[in-house]
C-alpha cells in the first residue's frame, strides 16, 4: 500500500493532495514515438499521482474533425473517439474536457492542418482554480505547451508543487526550455515508463 504524504500547510496538518492535468494531444504524439503503445490510463494516473492522495485526473482533448459531408471513415473515426472519451470518463476520479478541433487549411505537403481550441484555456483555468481554492498541494502536468506558464506561476504562488511529465524524443514534442525551467520537478516519459503503464 502506498504511503500518503502528511505535512504542514497554512498552519494545519494536511494530507498531500494532487490533481493531474493531461494534454491528450501531446500524449498521443508521445505514444506515437513508442510504437503507438496501448496504455492503461488508470496505471498512468497512479504513476503520476506518485503516492499523493489523488483528487482527480483531467484529460483534455478534441474529437476528430469531420468535414461538412463526412466519409464513412471519418464517421467511424469520430465514433471511436467518442467511445474512448466515454470509457475514460467512467474511470475512477477521471474527467474528460473536450475542446474543439478547427481546420486551418492545407500545408506545403498537402496534409490538413488542425488547431486545438479551448484546451489550453480549460487546463489553465482548472489548474488555477484548484490552486487558489486550496484543493490541492501538488499538481502533475503531462504536456509540452509553454502557454501554461502564467497558470503555473499562479499555482506556485499558492504553494502548489508542480511536476512535469514530458518526452524529449524529438523537437516536435520536446517542451520549451521555459516550461522545463519553471516547474518544480521533471519526469521523463521514456521506454521504461511506457512499459510500466501498458495494458495487461
Amino acid at each position: 500500500m502506498s504511503l500518503l504524504l502528511f505535512f504542514m500547510w497554512g498552519g494545519m496538518f494536511l494530507y498531500s493532495r494532487i490533481a493531474l492535468f493531461i494534454d491528450g494531444g501531446y500524449l498521443d504524439n508521445v505514444l506515437k514515438w513508442h510504437g503507438k503503445a496501448k496504455i492503461d490510463y488508470s496505471k498512468l494516473a497512479a504513476a503520476m499521482a506518485n503516492d499523493h492522495l489523488l483528487l482527480r485526473t483531467y484529460y483534455y482533448h478534441c474529437l476528430p474533425y469531420q468535414s461538412p459531408n463526412p466519409s464513412s471513415e471519418e464517421k467511424e473515426y469520430f465514433s471511436n473517439a467518442q467511445s474512448f472519451f466515454k470509457r475514460l470518463n467512467r474511470l475512477e476520479s477521471f474527467t474528460v474536457r473536450e475542446g474543439k478541433l478547427a481546420f486551418r487549411g492545407i500545408d506545403d505537403r498537402g496534409s490538413p492542418v488542425f488547431e486545438q481550441k479551448r484546451v489550453d484555456v480549460m487546463l489553465a483555468t482548472d489548474l488555477v482554480m484548484h490552486s487558489t481554492k486550496k484543493l490541492i498541494t501538488h499538481a502533475a502536468l503531462l504536456t509540452g505547451d509553454s502557454d501554461f506558464l502564467p497558470a503555473l506561476q499562479i499555482a506556485q504562488s499558492e504553494g502548489v508543487h508542480i511536476t512535469l511529465y514530458y518526452s524529449d524524443e524529438s523537437d516536435d514534442i520536446r517542451p520549451h526550455d521555459e516550461l522545463l525551467d519553471i516547474v518544480d520537478d521533471r519526469r521523463l516519459i521514456n521506454k521504461e515508463f511506457i512499459h510500466s503503464i501498458k495494458r495487461g
